[in-house]
C-alpha cells in the first residue's frame, strides 16, 4: 500500500483462540474473535491457563495485552483499538480530517517541549529523545499528555487485567464485566521492533524511559505503532479507517466480573497506587507541565 504496509490482520490466516460458549480452543478467524462476546472467565488462574494454551498453540508469535472496562465496537460491530489520535469524538462515527491536524499540531508542540524538558534537566537520554520521534511519542502515550498514534499495552497479564478492574468500587455493578484482549504480535528485539513485512512497530517502554522514572518499569508496558509511523494527515489518507484499527491483531478476547475474578488471595489485583506509583517520578511531573501548558 501506498505510504507504507497494511497493518498486518492477524486472523487472516486462522489462529488458536477460544470464543464465546466454545469447550475448547479452536482455529478461528480475527473478525470471528472480534465479533464476539468474549470467552467468559471466573477467575485470574483460569485466565493465565487459558493464555498459557494460546501461546503455546500460537507459538510463532508473541502475546501482548490490553485491559479494559469496557468493549468498545465499531460502527460494524468489532471490536475496535484505535490509537488516541485517530479516535472519533464521542458521539461521532468519525473523524474529521481538521480535529486529526489539530491533534497532530498539539502532538508536534508537545514533543518539542518533551525534548527541551529532557535537555533543561539534563536527563539521561535527552539526546535519543530529541532525535528521535517514536521515543517522544511513546513517553507522550504513557504519561497521557495528548493523542498519538501508539497504542497502549502490556507484557504482563497480570497488569493488564488490573488495568480492566481499575473501576471496582466505582462505576462497576456487581453485574458488570472487564475486558481483556490478547494481541499478537510477529517478535519482540530490543527497544524498538520494526516489522516492515506486519506494518507493525513496537516500542518497550522499559527500554526508551530513564530508569529513575518507574512508572514505564513497573506496569511492564509497551507501544504498538503503524511502520512507517504515520507522521501526519497526509499519510493518513492513504489509508481506510480500518487498516488503522489495531483489532486486526486481536487473537483473543476475555470477559470476568472483577469482584469474582480476584478472589484467590494468591492472586491479588495489582492497586490502582502500585499501577501508578506516587514514587516522585520526575517524568511525571514533566509530563504533567507539558500537559497543563496544552490546556489539557
Amino acid at each position: 500500500m501506498f505510504g507504507g504496509a497494511e497493518l498486518e490482520r492477524v486472523g487472516v490466516s486462522k489462529l488458536w483462540s477460544f470464543l464465546d460458549g466454545s469447550a475448547a480452543a479452536e482455529l478461528v478467524t480475527s473478525g470471528q474473535v472480534r465479533s464476539g462476546r468474549g470467552f467468559r472467565v471466573g477467575s485470574y488462574p483460569e485466565l493465565a491457563a487459558r493464555v498459557a494454551e494460546l501461546q503455546y498453540r500460537n507459538r510463532h508469535h508473541v502475546l501482548l495485552y490490553r485491559g479494559q472496562e469496557r468493549d468498545w465496537r465499531s460502527v460494524r460491530g468489532f471490536t475496535t483499538l484505535k490509537p488516541t489520535i485517530f479516535r472519533p469524538p464521542d458521539g461521532r462515527k468519525t473523524l474529521p480530517d481538521q480535529l486529526v491536524e489539530e491533534r497532530y499540531e498539539t502532538l508536534r508542540l508537545a514533543e518539542q517541549r518533551l525534548a527541551e524538558g529532557f535537555e533543561a534537566l539534563r536527563a539521561l537520554g535527552r539526546q535519543r529523545v530529541a532525535r528521535e520521534r517514536l521515543l517522544r511519542w511513546a513517553i507522550l502515550q504513557h504519561y497521557e499528555v495528548c493523542g498519538t498514534p501508539l497504542l497502549d499495552v502490556t507484557h504482563s497479564l497480570r497488569i493488564a487485567a488490573s488495568f480492566a478492574s481499575l473501576s471496582v468500587g466505582t462505576s462497576l455493578s456487581a453485574d458488570d464485566e472487564a475486558c481483556l484482549l490478547v494481541l499478537a504480535v510477529p517478535h519482540l528485539s530490543g527497544a524498538i521492533t520494526a516489522s516492515a513485512e506486519g506494518g507493525l512497530q513496537i516500542v518497550r517502554l522499559a527500554s526508551v524511559c530513564p530508569p529513575s522514572a518507574m512508572r514505564p518499569h513497573l506496569q511492564e508496558g509497551y507501544l504498538l505503532g503503524e511502520y512507517p509511523e504515520m507522521i501526519g494527515l497526509s499519510q493518513k489518507q492513504h489509508y481506510r479507517p480500518f487498516e488503522m484499527d489495531f483489532g486486526r491483531r486481536i487473537v483473543a478476547k476475555f470477559r470476568f466480573e472483577p469482584r469474582a475474578f480476584w478472589g484467590d488471595p494468591a492472586f491479588p489485583c495489582v492497586p490502582r497506587e502500585a499501577l501508578y506509583p506516587a514514587t516522585g517520578d520526575w517524568l511525571e511531573g514533566l509530563a504533567a507541565g507539558i500537559r497543563e501548558g496544552l490546556g489539557r
